[in-house]
């Protein structure tokens, strides 16, 4: 749980930044916002935790498993979450923004209090299943030692030869803590799409 509250965290941090990044009007912002959502979207996330825990130490940058951990989830599904921010500010209709305009509204509050309130009712149903597939993708972390729930039931699979009850379990529990999540997010779909057509 720890593992998937901080490296959300992370994600949706960088999620906004790289996503207003890739619509901003200077094109070195926008390269690089590019650049990094193209090379975590295109290497494997389970490479990417090896490469963090295991070739970092050889330049002098030595992280513990849960830094890894925290630091390559978030890059990586940050990234990711960054497509859905830029794709929802522009599903916006130009129109909203030429209204700001003749309503003498600056970019930013045009930004803020109309194209943003619009656009995140968009980014809902793509937010949360990310955020399941991060709660689900923290069981890669076990390859890197982190003894998470995924790790813990390998370790009681060895001492107990229960394969199928162990690994049922861990699939049971995997359900139990996602399906919260589910609820929530359909929940603040319904709240905030109340009074909209």
């Amino acid at each position: 749980m720890q593992l998937t509250v901080f490296s959300s965290t992370l994600a949706f941090i960088l999620a906004f930044i790289v996503g207003f990044g890739r619509l901003s009007k200077y094109r070195p912002i926008r390269t690089i916002s590019a650049i990094y959502v193209e090379f975590f979207r295109g290497t494997s996330l389970l490479v990417q935790l090896f490469w963090a825990y295991f070739v970092l130490p050889h330049f002098g940058l030595e992280l513990s498993a849960m830094q890894a951990g925290v630091i390559v989830l978030g890059l990586n599904y940050g990234a990711y979450a960054s497509e859905v921010v830029r794709s929802s500010i522009l599903a916006v209709p130009k129109s909203q923004t030429e209204a700001g305009i003749a309503l003498n509204m600056s970019p930013t509050q045009i930004m803020l209090r109309v194209i943003l309130p619009q656009a995140f009712l968009t980014m809902l149903p793509p937010f949360g299943n990310l955020l399941i597939e991060l709660l689900k993708g923290t069981a890669l972390v076990s390859l890197i030692t982190l003894g998470d729930l995924m790790f813990m039931g390998a370790q009681l699979r060895i001492t107990t030869l229960r394969t199928v009850e162990v690994f049922s379990l861990v699939l049971i529990i995997y359900f139990i803590i996602a399906y919260p999540l589910i609820l929530g997010v359909r929940g603040l779909e319904s709240k905030f799409s109340k009074g909209r057509a």
